[in-house]
């Protein structure tokens, strides 16, 4: 009885300290999970495929995450993504793994324990039995990361990044139009749905800009297409204006004004960033309110252009 509740003992052991991989042939059992979180430069957050009706801050609001050598970080931001710390983001917080469980210390979340599965070579699904949530990562390199598919996959998110959207440039094809009007455009967290347009002089100071309307807006996919969206505001007066939505950088975005075919560029002025960084010259503001959620949109044709 002895020996059998020794080798059993033994058993359990050697399967907690394994690799959390051991059932697919298409997975890597050959090494810890310590290993596999640190083998990849960065983990893609694909919110989309959240499932459970809890919530990890730190996590929800990341659009990737790294672990290197017990310190953990994110970034928060899709402007200046690839560039703040070397890629990785900004520190946010230290973790460790035991078997197949991931323990993270977040500055300001505090602690948040993971059951860690393997879902492919380079997959994960992270779960926190308190909160009842869990997250796919999808592991990269650097050098190897889709940059325009983050762009595009959470543009709303980048539409918010901004305190305002400015109008530097307006085409010179197209007819004259009621948007010719708007020179800023602002789009908040509520609900993602929600923006604001003025009509206030270029160059305003952005704190005193005065919001001449409001209303909702909605992206949709384009089919066929990854790197265009269509953009959708609607006014509470009753007006509706469409636009086929292109990003030309991590500041500036072009406006394809489907009905009149004039493009309008706008460029983002005061950057909002969650969780202090580097960088304190920009607008630093809590992350209260602009968590990731999932986002299903509708699709439609491109414009015959």
């Amino acid at each position: 009885m002895k020996i059998f509740k020794l080798l059993l003992a033994l058993f359990v052991s050697a399967t907690f300290f394994s690799s959390c991989i051991v059932t697919d042939d298409t997975l890597d059992n050959s090494i810890s999970l310590g290993q596999l979180m640190s083998s990849y430069d960065l983990w893609y957050v694909d919110i989309h495929r959240t499932s459970g009706n809890g919530d990890v801050p730190f996590v929800s609001i990341a659009f990737t995450l790294s672990f290197v050598n017990g310190t953990m970080y994110a970034n928060n931001n899709i402007v200046d993504v690839g560039f703040t710390g070397n890629g990785l983001g900004i520190q946010v917080g230290n973790y460790d793994t035991f078997g197949t469980y991931l323990e993270t210390f977040h500055d300001i979340d505090g602690r948040h324990d993971f059951e860690v599965v393997q879902l492919s070579l380079n997959e994960i699904r992270i779960y926190d039995t308190v909160q009842n949530v869990s997250y796919v990562l999808v592991g990269y390199q650097t050098d190897e990361f889709d940059y325009d598919m983050l762009f595009y996959d959470n543009i709303e998110y980048f539409l918010q990044e901004y305190t305002a959207w400015e109008r530097t440039a307006i085409s010179i094809a197209g007819n004259p139009n009621p948007f010719d009007s708007e020179h800023y455009l602002q789009f908040t967290p509520e609900n993602n749905t929600t923006f604001y347009s003025s009509h206030d002089s270029f160059g305003i100071n952005i704190d005193n800009l005065l919001w001449d309307f409001t209303g909702n807006y909605e992206v949709f996919d384009v089919l066929g297409f990854d790197n265009l969206k269509i953009l959708t505001l609607r006014y509470n007066g009753g007006d509706v204006e469409e636009f086929e939505l292109t990003v030309v950088n991590d500041q500036r975005i072009e406006l394809f004004h489907l009905s009149s075919e004039t493009t309008y560029e706008f460029t983002g002025r005061g950057f909002i960033q969650l969780l202090r960084g580097e960088k304190k010259s920009k607008t630093i503001v809590s992350k209260e309110g602009r968590k990731r959620t999932k986002v299903i949109r509708k699709k439609k044709q491109k414009s015959k252009q």
